[in-house]
């Protein structure tokens, strides 16, 4: 478990998944993480991600806050080697967006992929629409590495895809 100030990152739990279901079923919250409009998902499908530890579960954490599950986020796509992964994050509760918890949860997850898992990099990529989410990562001390031009179609229009990503020198010079 991962706590902040107001944030806390743990484990799931089966009780998540009726939450997980209703924001992966959410047209607004799919679109606001950089991806394509939900497809019809049954929560049979969800409980049997659970079980397997598929998707968000392996290498995955709840978004905890005021003692509720508001979200979900993640580390992923780990490059050995390189020392590098893949990282995302959902606030799946509307009323929760715009208030910095989004930025915490991010700050926690960079702190358990740089000191914990002793990762090199961190990427990630969004759309270019999703203004909030570019201002949480820039906030965050991620920079912009490339785009992918008018490669997102989303709510009837293209997009760009944004590649961003900070290295562990960067992130521990933003801690002092």
């Amino acid at each position: 478990m991962l706590k902040g100030n107001r944030v806390t990152l743990r484990p799931f739990r089966k009780d998540d998944l009726q939450k997980i279901w209703a924001y992966r079923t959410d047209v607004e919250v799919e679109l606001a993480g950089g991806g394509g409009p939900p497809t019809p998902l049954r929560f049979e499908q969800i409980e049997a991600e659970y079980e397997k530890g598929e998707f968000i579960f392996s290498g995955g954490f709840a978004i905890e806050i005021d003692g509720e599950m508001s979200g979900y986020c993640g580390i992923f796509g780990f490059n050995e080697l390189c020392r590098t992964c893949e990282i995302g994050i959902t606030i799946g509760d509307r009323d929760k967006w715009g208030l910095g918890y989004g930025r915490e949860a991010m700050g926690l997850l960079l702190h358990y992929a740089f000191i914990l898992r002793n990762v090199r990099r961190v990427w990630l990529s969004t759309s270019s629409t999703n203004e909030r989410a570019l201002q949480c990562y820039k906030s965050c001390g991620f920079a912009e590495e490339g785009r992918l031009r008018l490669h997102i179609y989303e709510n009837g229009i293209y997009a760009d895809q944004v590649y961003m990503g900070i290295l562990r020198d960067e992130w521990e010079i933003n801690q002092s």
